[in-house]
C-alpha cells in the first residue's frame, strides 16, 4: 500500500471514531418535596433563603477557624481522601491513553568485518518507528470507558469532599464537647464542695445531738459520688484533647480551646434552612451519586460496542542504510502498514448480557441516587425539627434549674433550723444536680443542632478539595 491511500484510509476510520452507543443521561426529577416539612415543629425563620456559606461564616470563633485550617492541612482522612482522589484522576489518564496510538521508536547498529582489516569491512544502521495495537473506536467504546472513568474521578471527587466537611464538623462538635465536659467538672467541683459543707454541717449537728448519724453518712455519699464525677470529668477532658489533636492532625495550642458552652454557641452563626429543597443538590454525597449515575451509564456504551467488530492498526516507519552518510537518503525510507478486524461470532450471549449487566448497573446507580436525595432531605428535616423545639426546651431547663437552686437553698435552711430532716436537703441537692446537667446537656444540644445543619446542608464550597 502507497502511503497517500494507507493515510487516507486511516483518516476515514478514525472520522468514524466520535460514534457513541452509550445512553444519554437523564437525571430524575429530585423524588423529595419541593419545601421542607411546614407546621407546629418549624419555625418561619426555617424559610429564609439558603446562602452559600463557607465554615468561616458558622464557625465565626478565631480560635476555632485556626483548628480548623490546620485540620485542613494537616489530617490523616483528608490525606488519605486526597490520595485516592489522585490515584482516580491518573487512572483517568490511563484510560484515555488507549484512545491515542502508541508510537515506539528503535534502532541498531551492525558492523561486519573482514579478516585484516579489508576494504570489505562495513557497518550497517537502522532506526525503526512504529504505532502499534492502536484500535480504530468506531463505536465510542475506549471513549465511554474514558467517560465513565472520568465520571468514577469526579465522584471520588465529591467523596474527599464529603471528608473534609466531616472532618470539620467533627472537630467543631469535639471542640464544643470539651466545654460541654469542662462545665460539667465545674459542676462536680461545685457539688463536691457543697456536698464537703453538708458532710462539716451533719458532723457538728452529730456531735451536737441533734442530728443522727444517718445523716452524716448521706452526706458522706454525695461527697464522694461527686469526688468521684471529678475525676471521671477530668479524664473526660484528657479525651477531648485527644480527640482534638487527633482530628487536627498535629500538635495544637491548649487556648484555642474554649472555656464554656456559652462561649461556643456566641460564635455559632444560626444557619436557616431554604425555601427549595433542590439545595441539597449541592451535596457532595449527592454530587458523587449522580456521578456514579453518569458513570454507569457510560459503562452500558462501553458494553454496547463491545457487540461490534473490533478493528486494530498497526503501522510501521523506518530507516535502513548500510552507510550513516546515507541514513536520511530518499532510497532509505520504507513504509509498511496493515489492518486487522475481529468479530466474536458466537460467545453463548455473553456479551449481550454484559450489555444487561450495565443495564441493571444503571437501573441501581439511579435508584442510590434517588436514595442519596431522600436520605439527605430527611438530615435536614429532622435537624430543622430539633431547632425548632430547642428554644421553648431550653427556657424550661433554665427555669427548672432556678427552681431547683431556689429548693436547695430553702431546704438546707430549714434543715439548719430543724425544721426538715436532712432527707429533704439531700432530695433537693440531687435534684439540683440533675438540673444543671439537664440545661448544660440541652445547651451542648444546641450547639451540635447548628453544627449538624452545618454538616447535613453541605453547601461549603472552602470545603472543595483542592486542585491539583
Amino acid at each position: 500500500m502507497t502511503r497517500a491511500p494507507m493515510i487516507a484510509a486511516t483518516l476515514g476510520a478514525l472520522l468514524l471514531a466520535g460514534c457513541s452507543l452509550a445512553p444519554r443521561t437523564v437525571l430524575p426529577v429530585p423524588p423529595v418535596p419541593p419545601t421542607w416539612p411546614a407546621g407546629s415543629a418549624q419555625l418561619a425563620a426555617n424559610e429564609a433563603a439558603l446562602p452559600v456559606v463557607s465554615y468561616r461564616d458558622i464557625f465565626t470563633d478565631p480560635r476555632l477557624q485556626t483548628l480548623i485550617a490546620s485540620a485542613l492541612d494537616n489530617n490523616r482522612d483528608i490525606r488519605v481522601a486526597a490520595a485516592n482522589l489522585a490515584a482516580a484522576r491518573a487512572q483517568v489518564r490511563v484510560t484515555r491513553a488507549n484512545q491515542f496510538p502508541e508510537i515506539g521508536v528503535g534502532g541498531n547498529v551492525t558492523r561486519v568485518e573482514q579478516g585484516g582489516g579489508k576494504a570489505g569491512d562495513n557497518t550497517s544502521y537502522s532506526a525503526q518507528g512504529g504505532v502499534s495495537g492502536f484500535e480504530l473506536d468506531l463505536f465510542g467504546k475506549l471513549a465511554n470507558a474514558t467517560q465513565a472513568q472520568r465520571d468514577a474521578a469526579l465522584s471520588t471527587e465529591a467523596g474527599a469532599r464529603t471528608v473534609r466537611l466531616g472532618v470539620i464538623a467533627d472537630l467543631a462538635l469535639a471542640w464544643a464537647t470539651y466545654a460541654y465536659d469542662r462545665e460539667l467538672l465545674d459542676i462536680a467541683r461545685s457539688t463536691a464542695d457543697n456536698a464537703q459543707r453538708s458532710v462539716t454541717l451533719t458532723t457538728a449537728r452529730l456531735k451536737g445531738g441533734v442530728a443522727p448519724r444517718t445523716d452524716v453518712r448521706q452526706a458522706e455519699q454525695i461527697l464522694e459520688t461527686a469526688r468521684g464525677a471529678v475525676a471521671a470529668q477530668q479524664a473526660a477532658l484528657a479525651q477531648d484533647i485527644n480527640a482534638v489533636r487527633l482530628l487536627v492532625g498535629d500538635g495544637f495550642d491548649e487556648t484555642l480551646l474554649p472555656t464554656s458552652l456559652a462561649d461556643v454557641t456566641a460564635h455559632l452563626a444560626v444557619l436557616p434552612a431554604g425555601t427549595s429543597s433542590q439545595v441539597l443538590l449541592r451535596r457532595p454525597d449527592v454530587i458523587g451519586a449522580e456521578y456514579d449515575l453518569r458513570a454507569a451509564n457510560a459503562d452500558i456504551g462501553v458494553a454496547r460496542a463491545q457487540l461490534f467488530p473490533s478493528i486494530s492498526l498497526t503501522g510501521l516507519l523506518g530507516f535502513a542504510s548500510n552507510a550513516l552518510s546515507s541514513l536520511f537518503t530518499s532510497g532509505a525510507f520504507a513504509a509498511t502498514g496493515a489492518a486487522d478486524a475481529s468479530w466474536s461470532l458466537f460467545n453463548a450471549g455473553g456479551k449481550t448480557a454484559n450489555v444487561d449487566v450495565a443495564k441493571a448497573q444503571r437501573d441501581a446507580a439511579l435508584a442510590t441516587y434517588e436514595k442519596t436525595i431522600q436520605t439527605a432531605f430527611r438530615e435536614v428535616a429532622d435537624a430543622l425539627a430539633v431547632q425548632a423545639t430547642l428554644g421553648e426546651r431550653l427556657r424550661a431547663a433554665v427555669a427548672n434549674t432556678a427552681a431547683a437552686q431556689d429548693t436547695a437553698r430553702l431546704t438546707e435552711a430549714r434543715y439548719r433550723e430543724g425544721v426538715d430532716s436532712y432527707l429533704s436537703s439531700l432530695d433537693a441537692q440531687r435534684s439540683l444536680y440533675t438540673a444543671r446537667n439537664t440545661e448544660l446537656a440541652l445547651r451542648l444540644q444546641v450547639a451540635r443542632n447548628r453544627i449538624t445543619l452545618y454538616s447535613v446542608l453541605g453547601g461549603d464550597q472552602a470545603a472543595a478539595t483542592p486542585q491539583s
